[in-house]
């Protein structure tokens, strides 16, 4: 295990540099440091002028010098300006210092946020705890509530219970945030006015029930099908098998049938697909957030996108790569700890 465990951060180091060397790319094409010079300058500036200011804050340099600078295994040299003979400081707002230095992902400096004018690490950190927040609720609603109607409707395969649950499974799955999340809008807050409280006060007032039930809500309803039909069908998958028939003929209760025999098996699947719904529920957010002004990753991944702020759309990408690799790690471990044929392959 250790040894696979290590295979699999190798592996990801590696899948990182690709990802964020393509972001790198995409974020950096002449459109976008276009748009983000004149945001900067003036929408009347003249080319000349948008050229000089790419030139100075150093977007001009060869992409793999810039890409290195931006991971910290490259100086960053200030530029000199011809008519003082001072360094000129990229970003005043982030008091970067003037003489060559290591600056990046490895120093722990994402950059500097054009938009809000302070560093990417000061926006980024508190957006992701805010965030952290919201999927903590999601799953603590989403993970047991899904588990229980997954495991009735698998126990009894086509019974009642099995159809209805099912229906509804597919019903929530097949309903996009943006829809549910105006549903419950005009039903819980506008119709019956018991959640009129707004989300985004949450970020500043704290967490209650007022200003957090709709957003966790709508992200919660939309998972729940989602994981309920994946453990439902682990579930009758597993209530086929040989050992719970002979478990059945030894005269085992139903209960403790599928409590001390079914359920661990049962679980085996549902599990990765709950750990695959954290990067989900990181980038999914950006719909839920933007909806209900919750300042979190996504409101923050989507004001960066927006304003063409490069260093804070480059950080929210590196976050989610590493919680998307991250995450199917944990997912593989669990997997092998919970099937040992895994494990000892």
């Amino acid at each position: 295990m250790f040894a696979f465990i290590i295979r699999r951060l190798g592996t990801m180091v590696i899948t990182m540099l690709c990802l964020t060397m393509v972001v790198f790319y995409m974020v950096n094409l002449e459109p976008n440091l276009r748009k983000l010079s004149i945001s900067q300058l003036d929408m009347r500036s003249s080319d000349e002028h948008i050229e000089q200011w790419l030139v100075k804050n150093g977007f001009r340099e060869n992409f793999f010098v810039r890409y290195g600078q931006w991971l910290g295994v490259v100086k960053r040299v200030p530029e000199v300006d011809t008519a003082t003979g001072r360094p000129v400081l990229r970003y005043k707002a982030c008091q970067q210092p003037a003489e060559p230095y290591y600056g990046g992902i490895l120093q722990g400096d994402f950059g500097c946020s054009t938009k809000f004018k302070t560093t990417v690490a000061a926006k980024l950190w508190p957006a992701l705890g805010a965030t952290g927040v919201l999927m903590f609720w999601v799953m603590v609603t989403m993970v047991p509530i899904s588990l229980m109607i997954g495991i009735l409707a698998g126990m009894r395969e086509g019974s009642r219970t099995d159809r209805t649950l099912s229906v509804l499974s597919i019903a929530t799955t097949a309903t996009p945030e943006y829809v549910s999340g105006v549903i419950f809008t005009v039903i819980f807050a506008s119709w019956l006015g018991w959640l009129n409280g707004s989300a985004a006060s949450a970020t500043s007032q704290g967490v209650n029930f007022y200003n957090f039930t709709l957003p966790v809500m709508t992200m919660a309803v939309y998972g729940i099908g989602y994981i309920a039909r994946m453990t439902r069908a682990s579930m009758v998958e597993v209530m086929t098998q040989q050992y719970i028939r002979t478990a059945r003929l030894k005269g085992l209760s139903f209960r403790t049938v599928i409590i001390k025999h079914a359920l661990r098996n049962a679980l085996i699947a549902p599990f990765t697909v709950i750990m695959l719904q954290f990067p989900w529920l990181l980038t999914g957010v950006v719909i839920v957030e933007t909806m209900f002004r919750y300042q979190g990753f996504g409101f923050t991944l989507v004001e960066a996108a927006g304003n063409n702020d490069i260093d804070l759309l480059l950080g929210c990408s590196l976050v989610s790569v590493f919680v998307v690799l991250f995450t199917q790690l944990i997912s593989d471990i669990g997997y092998a700890y919970l099937n040992p044929r895994i494990r000892v392959q």
